[in-house]
């Protein structure tokens, strides 16, 4: 059975810029690499809510995202 190992973390934050003609919002993603594997959800939201107080940007979305090994 094959098994899957968190190798890297990233933090994303999506930020709604603007809209568009067709009144589709305009996303803008900044992504925050070399995130520690064993940060909880709420340490993420706490670091996601700090850096959003310094963008004048309105949130989105925050997403953590994790690339796996597949082991056998």
């Amino acid at each position: 059975m094959a098994t899957a190992v968190i190798a890297t973390s990233r933090l994303r934050l999506v930020f709604q810029t603007g809209m568009d003609d067709d009144g589709k919002p305009l996303l803008k993603a900044k992504t925050f690499s070399n995130i520690q594997k064993s940060a909880t959800a709420d340490q993420l939201f706490q670091a996601a809510q700090a850096i959003i107080g310094l963008s004048g940007d309105t949130l989105s979305n925050i997403e953590k995202v994790d690339n796996s090994d597949l082991l056998a």
